[in-house]
């Protein structure tokens, strides 16, 4: 973990499933501060302010956890307390390194994150960009962000506008999917309960096997249509002019725009 004083400015749903991640795999609580004057439920020992203490202290890690429409609202403020000794980091969809940069001019050096919800249990996807980072805090960083799930760090900053759509998004793509399997199901006549419970723990069990496999998700796709089957004729629905991969696609179309718009506003 990361030594020294750790900031969090913005502690929302995304900011505090990781901060609860790093207090459970031995982050002190005495060494945090949470900046939201809308916080709450924090966990105990976390230091809470509305506004950025006038006490001259400096983080070593703060985390900016807002809206990217924050951005310039929460700058004034942070931008003189981030120093050389200040590695800044960014969890807000679509504001590029330059603009970070840009605002805070002193800053040690910069981290992009892109994570996602599941990071509160252990198993997010946690997307990295260094800026003038030294190697050796580079792999505290690869520590630190690996108890929240896989750690993945990206060649081009313009993966991350795809990385936004496709794991930031992502969970509530397929939350909209479970939810639709359960609906259909209970259509059909399944206690509505039952079918919930089913289709969350048929989410669970199938993408377990699909880490566990060296398999595509498309040959264990096939390994459950036998010729002739039920799985066969929904899957002939599902693959009926390319529908269901026209809809993911556009659906991955649209949130990666968004966050290309995001850049722009924040440049």
């Amino acid at each position: 973990m990361i030594e020294g004083p750790v900031w969090l400015v913005g502690c929302g749903n995304m900011g505090g499933a990781m901060l609860r991640g790093w207090l459970a795999h031995g982050l002190d609580p005495a060494s945090v501060t949470v900046i939201d004057p809308r916080a709450e439920g924090l966990p105990a020992g976390v230091r809470h302010l509305a506004a950025v203490p006038p006490d001259g202290e400096v983080p070593a890690f703060l985390m900016l956890a807002v809206k990217p429409q924050m951005l310039d609202q929460v700058t004034p403020a942070v931008a003189p307390v981030v120093g050389q000794g200040t590695l800044l980091a960014s969890i807000m969809a679509g504001v590029e390194t330059a603009s970070l940069a840009a605002r805070f001019p002193g800053a040690g050096g910069i981290l992009r994150i892109m994570p996602n919800t599941p990071a509160a249990i252990g198993k997010g996807v946690i997307a990295l960009r260094a800026t003038n980072v030294a190697p050796a805090l580079l792999a505290t960083v690869e520590a630190m962000m690996g108890v929240l799930g896989i750690v993945e760090w990206l060649a081009e900053e313009s993966h991350f506008d795809i990385v936004t759509a496709l794991s930031g998004s992502g969970p509530a793509f397929t939350f909209r999917f479970m939810e639709a399997l359960a609906a259909g199901s209970a259509a059909l006549g399944l206690p509505a309960d039952q079918a919930l419970r089913m289709a969350r723990a048929t989410v669970e069990g199938s993408a377990m096997l699909a880490m566990a496999s060296d398999e595509t998700p498309f040959a264990l796709a096939e390994k459950v249509a036998s010729p002739g089957g039920s799985t066969r004729e929904g899957l002939n629905v599902l693959d009926r002019d390319d529908a269901f991969r026209t809809l993911i696609a556009d659906t991955l179309s649209a949130a990666h725009r968004r966050n290309q718009e995001l850049a722009a506003a924040a440049r």
